[in-house]
């Protein structure tokens, strides 16, 4: 085995495998009713949203499909027809 094989976790004080550090930093991001969201899932709205720079405003009910997780807790980062970059707080969608 070589140092490459462990990583300090500072937030514990521990040197863990280099597998187990990966999965001890995996977010879990959880919609507006809690149910867990996974990359390439489909998402609808359960509030009206003003989209900044966009002149739109997306309605209850419509539909996001394949949406990305962006790494943060309460963020996800999606496409819709006309809007570019589209990033939702997980608290406004649930799963589909």
């Amino acid at each position: 085995m070589s140092d490459e094989d462990y990583v300090y976790d500072e937030a514990s004080g521990e040197w863990l495998s280099a597998a187990d550090a990966a999965a001890r930093h995996v977010v879990e991001v959880r919609d507006a009713v809690g149910n867990l969201l996974a990359d390439g899932d489909s998402v609808v709205l359960v509030k009206d949203l003003k989209v900044k720079g966009a002149g739109q405003t997306l309605k209850v009910g419509t539909v996001i499909r394949s949406i990305r997780l962006t790494g943060d807790a309460q963020e996800i980062d999606c496409r819709f027809d006309g809007i570019k970059g589209l990033v939702l707080r997980a608290e406004f969608v649930r799963k589909r």
